[in-house]
């Protein structure tokens, strides 16, 4: 059965052009329910049926989190249940489309409805604290500078950010190219602001975090090393936090916050398509009711007659 998943994973891989977290999240995913076929005595592809698919996810629904105490009433959120579904979904078309599987058991398995949470953005008085240049300068800070300025700026996923090498910047002609989902290119604008911050530490930086062995990405580490994920997001939050700003940030809040200010300040919803690089205008509609929230506040705030009182 693993062999089966490492087929589906190579086709994520080679043809489809999925990214690296996607190709991990579906094994991990498919091997949960291949450890829980094996359970129940299960031990090739071509003996499950719908109704085991369906046992699997009822398991899953009622099963205790991994990482919480015993006995804890904390379950699997319906957003895990969704993608459990949607991995074994995609294997089974694979498997069929393939020849490798007789049929697609997994065709009625039925998706649930898939609430979607609204991004949270930080207000513009949290970006101008949090884009305050820190003294004294060093190459590391001028490095956390530029990941911030072009992050907020262009709205860059953290692995683009982390990808980004030297050959994508343009920034005489205020563009980057960016490598995104599905090894899909898109060309990005770099705001002045950004392009200043990115061109000093290019300049006063990056040199002195350079090492023979130093790759050509633009973002190094204090050893000259490329950022692996969770390096790179410790070090924006310990930035975060030492600029004061008390909310806890994640990793997509500066995307959403571009994407939201944008917005809020008149630009089309198929140009933020663009620029996110959203390959759905669904998923980019997600910000049209941050922007109307926003709106709410706005009038109830200011407009004479929309107070009571």
């Amino acid at each position: 059965m693993h062999e089966l998943i490492e087929d589906f994973l190579q086709h994520l891989r080679h043809e489809r052009g999925e990214a690296e977290h996607t190709q991990k999240t579906y094994s991990a995913l498919l091997n949960r329910f291949v450890t829980w076929a094996g359970e129940q005595g299960i031990s090739d592809w071509q003996s499950v049926q719908l109704r085991h698919l369906m046992a699997f996810i009822q398991h899953e629904r009622e099963r205790g989190l991994d990482n919480a105490p015993q006995n804890s009433p904390r379950r699997l959120s319906g957003e895990s249940v969704y993608l459990e579904i949607a991995a074994l979904r995609a294997f089974y078309r694979f498997a069929e489309s393939e020849k490798l599987l007789s049929e697609n058991v997994a065709e009625h398995l039925s998706l649930p409805r898939r609430w979607k949470r609204l991004p949270k953005a930080l207000t513009n008085e949290e970006i101008n604290k949090l884009l305050v240049p820190e003294t004294p300068e060093t190459p590391a800070s001028l490095c956390d500078q530029a990941i911030l300025e072009l992050a907020y700026a262009s709205g860059l996923r953290l692995a683009e950010l982390r990808g980004l090498r030297l050959e994508q910047l343009h920034l005489d002609a205020g563009f980057i190219t960016v490598i995104g989902k599905g090894n899909k290119e898109r060309v990005t604008p770099v705001g002045r602001k950004a392009i200043a911050a990115l061109e000093h530490y290019l300049d006063a930086g990056r040199p002195a975090l350079v090492t023979r062995r130093s790759p050509a990405a633009v973002f190094l580490t204090k050893r000259g090393t490329a950022f692996a994920p969770v390096t790179l997001w410790l070090r924006i939050k310990q930035r975060v936090r030492r600029a004061g700003v008390e909310r806890n940030v994640t990793p997509h809040m500066l995307r959403h916050s571009f994407a939201t200010h944008l917005l809020e300040n008149g630009a089309d919803l198929r140009v933020i398509q663009e620029l996110l690089g959203h390959a759905s205008i669904s998923t980019t509609e997600v910000y049209t009711h941050v922007a109307r929230n926003r709106l709410r506040e706005v009038h109830n705030r200011f407009h004479p007659r929309a107070r009571a009182g």
